[in-house]
């Protein structure tokens, strides 16, 4: 009996000690009478052992995953305005930072979502598992809308869930031995997601760029579009019209220039349209206007900015047949694999509200709705040209790219955050060519917009 005692006391102490955990109960009166023929209690306890180890598995951790600096940037500019939050909880903050839309859906699309959803309450409506590429209809009426007389057909789009979903999976198609440039500024989710598929050596803080990737700078001297003479030949060149973050639009000329550089250089473009709506000049709103683009381009886009599709989530890419590797196998055949293997299709109710999307009376909707941000912006342009900046973009895209010369981006927001309570981006985040510039988005309520400009010239009128 006494060996049965020394057994039962040590398998209560082990096994409570996992169960306490960090001993968070109190255990001043954790005694259990045992019962045998001598009195007598087992006490639990917990190691000290237990409460510094944590178990390991014997997996690595993914190095390219290591290489990443901090956070990605919007989680982060979140991350900020909510310890702002909690510091000043009387404050109206108002976000003109991360680029999400504000304004209510247009009637047209939410009804036809809403059809879609109550269908799916009855026999006959209901559809589980759809065509990974999207349906039929959709596919179909994006072709017809947005490539009318551009070659581009049906079964050339692949509708997805957005286009930053779809940057990744192409990130996925080209795998980890591809070199890649990037416009610098640009949409960080290139960089990071080449960094995450192994594509890049390490980060240089001196540089603030990482190795192997071509940063193709785009200043207000050079017009926001690279000197082509300057960048070295990659596999892969991202570049986004209108830009984001500096709001510039590549002109026709400037796009046959970059088709033509492509074409010399046997490189393929991933070309993000999707700000192409805002366009209000002769800015092409497609790679595929310019001749050659589909031998040598991939275009991804999204009803997000246009139809208030940030939270709904649908978007879609189209790869021309024309579009081949070096050994003449079709790229729109591999991110076909892809798709079916990494993604079950758009929501089925999301594509209903996307096929509402290109109908007349959705084309009208969504123009109403980026006029609305449009004049948001020409609000926010006019303020900080009132203030004497140097601003830039605006015309054909929801942000406003103001300099600070020779000040930190990062300062810049801070500043205007704890003296204005308003929430901008840094220009930094968008890659080191974006230093000394803060950009403002559009994406927001009218009261709130003009008193965020009211703001900024209380701040900045005797600066």
């Amino acid at each position: 009996m006494s060996a049965m005692h020394q057994s039962l006391s040590t398998s209560l102490s082990s096994s409570t000690s996992t169960f306490l955990g960090h001993n968070n109960i109190n255990t001043r009166s954790s005694h259990v009478s045992i019962p045998r023929r001598t009195s007598g209690s087992v006490k639990c306890v917990t190691s000290a052992s237990a409460e510094k180890t944590a178990f390991k598995t014997k997996v690595s951790r993914n190095e390219n995953l290591a290489k990443l600096q901090a956070g990605y940037l919007f989680p982060e500019i979140a991350r900020r305005r909510n310890a702002h939050i909690s510091k000043h909880p009387d404050a109206q903050v108002i976000s003109l930072g991360i680029g999400d839309t504000t304004e209510p859906i247009p009637d047209v699309i939410t009804a036809a979502m809403s059809k879609r959803s109550d269908a799916l309450s009855t026999v006959g409506g209901y559809s589980g598992y759809g065509a990974e590429q999207g349906e039929k209809k959709l596919r179909a009426a994006i072709a017809s809308t947005y490539y009318a007389d551009l070659g581009i057909e049906e079964d050339d789009i692949f509708v997805s869930d957005g286009a930053k979903s779809d940057i990744s999976r192409l990130q996925v198609l080209f795998g980890s031995n591809v070199t890649m440039a990037v416009q610098d500024p640009s949409y960080p989710a290139y960089v990071d997601s080449s960094v995450i598929l192994g594509q890049t050596g390490l980060f240089q803080k001196d540089v603030e760029k990482y190795e192997n990737i071509e940063y193709m700078r785009c200043t207000p001297e050079n017009g926001f579009f690279p000197d082509l003479s300057t960048v070295r030949r990659t596999d892969i060149i991202f570049f986004c019209s209108p830009n984001n973050p500096t709001g510039y639009a590549a002109s026709r000329e400037q796009l046959t220039k970059l088709v033509q550089f492509a074409k010399e250089n046997g490189s393929i473009i991933i070309y993000d349209s999707a700000y192409a709506m805002y366009v209000s000049d002769d800015s092409p709103r497609s790679i595929f206007e310019i001749p050659g683009a589909k031998e040598v381009a991939l275009e991804v886009s999204s009803f997000s900015k246009y139809a208030g599709f940030t939270g709904v989530r649908l978007g879609w890419t189209a790869i021309p047949k024309e579009l081949l590797y070096s050994d003449g196998f079709p790229l729109s055949k591999d991110f076909n694999r892809i798709v079916s293997t990494c993604f079950n299709g758009a929501s089925n109710i999301a594509q209903a509200g996307g096929l509402a999307c290109v109908s007349p009376e959705g084309i009208k909707a969504m123009h109403e709705v980026v006029g609305f941000y449009k004049e948001n912006t020409a609000i926010i342009v006019d303020t900080f040209n009132s203030l004497g900046f140097k601003v830039y973009g605006g015309k054909n895209a929801p942000y406003v790219w103001v300099h600070f010369p020779e000040r930190s981006s990062w300062d810049v927001f801070s500043e205007i955050l704890e003296k204005t309570h308003v929430v901008t981006t840094p220009g930094s985040g968008f890659g080191p060519g974006g230093e000394g510039f803060v950009r403002v988005s559009a994406f927001g309520h009218r009261e709130n917009v003009l008193e965020a400009c009211r703001r900024f010239k209380q701040l900045y009128a005797t600066a």
